[in-house]
C-alpha cells in the first residue's frame, strides 16, 4: 500500500501561490483559513527561498498524540484526517503541529470555538466518499478520484510533489543528481551537515608552518 507524502522542492519553487489558490477554490475552504501556505526565507536578499507547507501528514503525527478525544486517524495511505464531530476544538493540535497546520476558522462570533480544519491530502473526511457532507465538512476527495492533491497537480513549476513517498523520493533524488549538486542544496547542510551524505570526514591537513616533532 502507497504511503502519500508531500515534498517541495525549494530550488523550483517560485512563490506564485498556485497551491495555495487551488487549495482555497477546490474545497472551498472557511474565511480565514489556509490549509497551505507559502513561507520565504531571507525574503529580498541573495540566497532566498521559498517553499510550500501544509499537514506533512507524519507517520507519527504529534495531532494525534495530543488530542484529548481522539478526533484524529491515519488511513490505508497514510494520510493523517481528522473527525470534525468528535473534534471540540480545543486547539492542541494547532500547539502541537510543528508546521502549523491545523487551524481555527476566523467565522463566527468572537470567543467561540470551532472545529479545527486541515489539509487532507485531497482525500476528504469519514463520511461516504464524495457525498455532500464530506464536501461541506473536509472538500472534495480527489484519492477516491484516483487523482492528486490539487495543490501538486497546480503547483506551475512542479516544486511540490504529492503521491507514494517511495515515487515522490525518486523523482526529488534524480532533480538533485541531474542539478550535479549536492551539498550546496539548499537545506542539506541542516540535514546531513557540511559534507556528502554517506561520505567520511576530509581528513584535516597540518598547517604549513607546523613542524613534525621526532
Amino acid at each position: 500500500m502507497a504511503r502519500m507524502k508531500f515534498v517541495c522542492d525549494a530550488e523550483r519553487c517560485i512563490e506564485c501561490n498556485s497551491c495555495v489558490t487551488a487549495c482555497k477554490n477546490e474545497h472551498e475552504i472557511p474565511w480565514g483559513v489556509n490549509r497551505r501556505r507559502v513561507v520565504t526565507l531571507n525574503d529580498g536578499v541573495p540566497g532566498e527561498k521559498s517553499i510550500s507547507v501544509a499537514c506533512m501528514h507524519c507517520s507519527d503525527a504529534p495531532c494525534m498524540a495530543v488530542c484529548p478525544v481522539n478526533c484524529f486517524y491515519r488511513t490505508e495511505e497514510g494520510v493523517v484526517l481528522h473527525n470534525k464531530d468528535t473534534c471540540i476544538g480545543c486547539g492542541y493540535c494547532s500547539y502541537a503541529c510543528p508546521f502549523g497546520a491545523p487551524q481555527f476558522p476566523s467565522e463566527g462570533a468572537f470567543g467561540v470555538r470551532g472545529k479545527m480544519d486541515k489539509c487532507t491530502f485531497c482525500a476528504g473526511g469519514p463520511e461516504e466518499h464524495g457525498s455532500e457532507a464530506e464536501f461541506e465538512k473536509y472538500g472534495r476527495n480527489r484519492l477516491a478520484e484516483g487523482k492528486l492533491p490539487a495543490c501538486a497537480e497546480m503547483c506551475s513549476t512542479k516544486a511540490l510533489l504529492a503521491g507514494d513517498g517511495d515515487v515522490v523520493a525518486d523523482i526529488f533524488r534524480t532533480r538533485v543528481v541531474q542539478r550535479g549538486k549536492g551539498a550546496e542544496v539548499w537545506g542539506w547542510g541542516t540535514a546531513y551537515g557540511s559534507q556528502q551524505a554517506g561520505q567520511p570526514p576530509a581528513q584535516q591537513q597540518p598547517a604549513p608552518d607546523a613542524k613534525s616533532k621526532p
